[in-house]
């Protein structure tokens, strides 16, 4: 049988909530802009940036090596959630299960936390745990920040 798992972590953003969330929900097309050490494109296969249920392809580097990422999008306006559930790409080659939720979280001061949780199975009992891809998406989150600010400070 092969083994499953949750990782939860914390990001601390200095950026709105709200900014952060519409940022995640639908302005992927600036990924690459932002944050192109990580995301190289980002193209829509099924809907819209916005919609839900919307699937997505993403090029990206982890750990040095050039990756493609193939989800379906889902998201709560309410609890500024958004799901990445996998589909297809390199980290499925080693994972039945790939799903990462990002929760943005308004802090009473200044900012929020994002609260990254991905939930995973491995597809043979031999794959390694995606504790890597766990950093590769608390980056992502770590690294928005900066350019949600310069977008908050424009405004």
């Amino acid at each position: 049988m092969a083994t499953s798992g949750t990782y939860v972590t914390e990001v601390p953003l200095k950026g709105s909530a709200k900014n952060h969330y519409k940022r995640w929900r639908s302005e992927n097309h600036l990924f690459p802009d932002a944050i192109g050490h990580h995301i190289q494109g980002v193209s829509v296969h099924e809907g819209d940036w916005d919609s839900h249920g919307a699937i997505k392809t993403w090029n990206y580097t982890c750990d040095g090596k050039k990756e493609v990422f193939k989800e379906k999008r889902e998201f709560d306006d309410e609890k500024m959630t958004v799901t990445f559930k996998g589909l297809d790409g390199h980290v499925m080659e080693q994972l039945k299960v790939y799903d990462t939720i990002f929760q943005f979280i308004p802090k009473s001061e200044e900012g929020c936390v994002c609260k990254v949780t991905m939930m995973w199975e491995k597809r043979y009992e031999d794959s390694p745990e995606p504790i890597n891809y766990m950093k590769f998406v608390k980056s992502l989150a770590a690294d928005m920040d900066d350019h949600i600010l310069k977008d908050q400070n424009k405004a």
